[in-house]
């Protein structure tokens, strides 16, 4: 077998031949900075400079293309420098985004200050609900930006609908992955044009690297060459040994999302009924309003568990800082559980516009520890409440 579309397979093979010299099977991290040519314009491999490639980038990027079934792919420094790279390669001033209520409060910042005073409009709905999507399209509208399951609320939006409803308005659909993972759901596949990636969450893994990625469907190599041009002339990349740790944590993503996921759906389901629970936010369970479309279009329902508590935000507070296993701290989809309050810390720039985070809301990152350690240590906390 000369070729495989096994996702388990893809991730550890793609981008990753040996190396041709030594024969090495960790293909090397090239820490260059340039690269000697072969007489003026005699580039070797195409590399010239390494914000412009790298060989260890362009092993990631083959990578992330292959486990999202994309045509190509960019990695970046950050989630958010590639939004804001393809962002700006899409629209112009006048134009119009469409956004869902409940996406990343770093991605409605950028949408909302960064390209909101460069003249770019949007409407935040709940993309979960196809009416109101279909009703905030405009003439000026030219993306449809889908965050499933969203942050931190955990709703879920049919990508193939929208995808139908946005190509039938002409607007480029871009779906976050960065909750799910290429290992649990492949928007492209579901007709997405673009898809978007934290780097720095599932596929890192091990919360020791920063990255973003954008990641292109088949017939969408024009967008592909803008994005990486504002890419190359703007400069945000990832640096070689941070490509690495990524390609190294995507080689286990497959094994860790079912972990997190069964770890999540065990909590998930021992909390529910607690008195000082009144909603488990995860799609996993049969009374999530999006567990039978989550079924249909992910083949897991992830390691993200949100709680609404019935303290409000004293109680919201309170359980945050008094946990064990789980350690207060931004970001997500690391080995180790985090618990994390949006209000104050990953969605406080959103408080007060249409995607503020309710003051309940507590977001659990269920990591890949002993399941009845971090089972123990959620209710051992909300029994204290």
């Amino acid at each position: 077998m000369t070729h495989s579309e096994n996702f388990d397979t893809l991730a550890i093979h793609a981008g990753q031949a040996f190396d041709p010299t030594t024969g090495a099977v960790i293909p090397p991290v090239h820490l260059t900075t340039t690269y000697v040519q072969d007489g003026i314009g005699g580039l070797r491999g195409g590399y010239e400079y390494s914000r412009g490639g790298n060989p260890t980038r362009t092993a990631l990027e083959t990578q992330l293309a292959a486990i999202e079934h994309g045509e190509s792919a960019l990695s970046f420094a950050s989630g958010l420098a590639a939004e804001d790279a393809l962002l700006r390669a899409v629209l112009t001033p006048g134009d119009h985004v469409i956004i869902g209520n409940d996406v990343y409060g770093g991605t409605h910042r950028l949408i909302r200050r960064i390209h909101g005073a460069w003249g770019i409009e949007h409407s935040t709905v709940d993309t979960s609900d196809l009416d109101a999507v279909r009703a905030a399209v405009r003439p000026e509208t030219k993306v449809l930006w889908v965050e499933t399951p969203s942050n931190p609320l955990m709703k879920i939006s049919d990508v193939a609908a929208l995808v139908e409803l946005g190509h039938a308005a002409g607007l480029v659909v871009v779906v976050d992955n960065t909750f799910a993972s290429p290992a649990l759901q492949q928007p492209i596949k579901l007709g997405a044009d673009v898809v978007i990636h934290s780097t720095t969450k599932y596929l890192g893994g091990h919360s020791d690297v920063v990255g973003g990625a954008a990641v292109f469907a088949p017939g969408r190599a024009e967008l592909a060459e803008k994005v990486q041009f504002i890419q190359f002339a703007a400069g945000a990349v990832s640096g070689p040994f941070d490509a690495f740790l990524t390609t190294r944590g995507i080689k286990t993503l497959a094994l860790r999302m079912q972990r997190h996921s069964s770890n999540a759906q065990a909590i998930a389901e021992a909390v529910v009924g607690h008195a000082a629970v009144s909603r488990v936010l995860y799609p996993g369970l049969p009374t999530h309003p999006g567990h039978d479309l989550a079924a249909r279009q992910m083949s897991g329902f992830g390691g993200m568990i949100s709680l609404d508590l019935v303290g409000g935000e004293a109680a919201a507070r309170r359980f945050a800082e008094s946990m064990t296993f789980f350690q207060l701290a931004e970001s997500l989809g690391g080995v180790e559980s985090l618990v994390n309050y949006p209000s104050e810390m990953t969605h406080a720039s959103v408080r007060g516009t249409e995607a503020e985070v309710p003051v309940s809301i507590v977001r659990l990152s269920v990591g890949i520890e002993d399941v009845a350690d971090l089972t123990g240590d959620v209710l051992e906390a909300l029994d204290r409440l």
